[in-house]
């Protein structure tokens, strides 16, 4: 795995042992930014500036090649010790320290946001077929994480039932066992 385009273009990230982890492949990776640079509803201002969360965030793929595209800072919550010391070495290998932060919580018992700035852009990556992703953005929308209009993207499994309602989808993309989702948040729900 590597980060796909930006200034950390071509850096390898490395993934935990074991199967507890399944990283964001790159091609899935590329599609989804490519979407994101050059769809109506997002550009490259969604990205470049963006306040970036990274939910279960695993090797940090998602978040680091946001802010390899201009991001100007990532929050990557994990809860998985052995992903944490992969996620950080992907952190240091790239130097993107100063703008990431990691924390080791569990995504559907968060914090209140406090001072921290709300996040334009919300990366949900759960393990598959548990039920996360809807727990998760509950959380997040009740400690004030998400910015109103951000965009929330989320990948589950393809055969999964997608988190909030399908109605209010701007993309959906299935690529192999995986399935992108992204709406926008406004008001405390997806609009």
């Amino acid at each position: 795995m590597r980060i796909v385009a930006g200034r950390f273009r071509g850096r390898a990230l490395r993934a935990p042992p074991g199967r507890v982890t399944r990283p964001t492949a790159d091609r899935v990776r590329q599609a989804l930014f490519d979407m994101l640079m050059h769809a109506p509803w997002a550009g490259r201002g969604r990205v470049e500036g963006a306040q970036v969360i990274d939910g279960f965030a695993g090797t940090g793929g998602l978040g680091l090649e946001a802010l390899s595209r201009g991001a100007a800072g990532a929050l990557f919550i994990e809860s998985d010790r052995n992903a944490l010391s992969a996620l950080r070495d992907n952190i240091a290998a790239c130097g993107a320290q100063a703008m990431a932060q990691v924390r080791a919580w569990n995504m559907t018992r968060l914090p209140p946001r406090g001072a921290a700035s709300p996040a334009d852009l919300v990366f949900l990556d759960p393990p598959y077929g548990r039920d996360l992703p809807a727990a998760a953005l509950a959380t997040l929308e009740r400690g004030g994480w998400i910015a109103p209009d951000a965009l929330v993207i989320v990948e589950t499994a393809a055969d999964e039932a997608p988190p909030l309602a399908p109605e209010h989808l701007l993309a959906q993309r299935e690529h192999g066992a995986a399935r992108l989702s992204v709406w926008r948040h406004g008001d405390g729900r997806a609009r």
